[in-house]
């Protein structure tokens, strides 16, 4: 079941207008408390037609993190807009700044293929999000197109709550 919604998601959003989309998430997450009260925000590269968060990092009150990944694990790395990047092995930019402590993060933005009315999300299907969010007590946000928002994606044990979904 989650491999075809991978792919039903990854077909629907290939349709979107994502650069539309991504201007009204963005201006809906500057809107939310949570991101009013962060300091030290995760964010992420956007590939395959993603939610674009980027331009968050005009706020210069904040600090911003981008994960990299090492082996089966994700690491949390200082990002602004003059850090070089890398491709990763999944088609996205990633730092190749020092490793920081995830314990410093306020707020996690996290990719998402689709997310459920119970704010469970599906993402690629490596685990990498699920495993790095488990004992962190940052908040955890998705920004999601309306469209991507299904009645549930059948989480597993391991599947990780989001605190929120912010939808367009």
């Amino acid at each position: 079941m989650k491999d075809d919604l991978r792919r039903w998601a990854k077909t629907l959003r290939a349709s979107l207008d994502m650069k539309s989309i991504s201007a009204e998430l963005v201006e809906k997450l500057f809107q939310s408390e949570e991101y009013s009260r962060a300091r030290n925000i995760m964010i992420f590269y956007p590939k395959d037609n993603e939610v674009n968060l980027l331009p968050i990092l005009e706020d210069k009150t904040k600090k911003f993190y981008l994960p990299r990944i090492d082996g089966d694990s994700l690491q949390c790395c200082p990002f602004t807009e003059d850090t070089i990047l890398s491709d990763s092995v999944f088609n996205t930019k990633e730092p190749l700044t020092e490793e920081c402590n995830p314990n410093l993060m306020d707020l996690i933005i996290v990719p998402a293929l689709v997310c459920d009315r119970n704010n469970y999300r599906l993402g690629y299907g490596r685990g990498f999000y699920d495993r790095f969010l488990q004992d962190l007590k940052a908040v955890k946000i998705v920004c999601i197109p309306g469209e991507l928002i299904v009645e549930t994606i059948c989480p597993d044990k391991f599947d990780i709550r989001m605190d929120k979904i912010i939808s367009s």
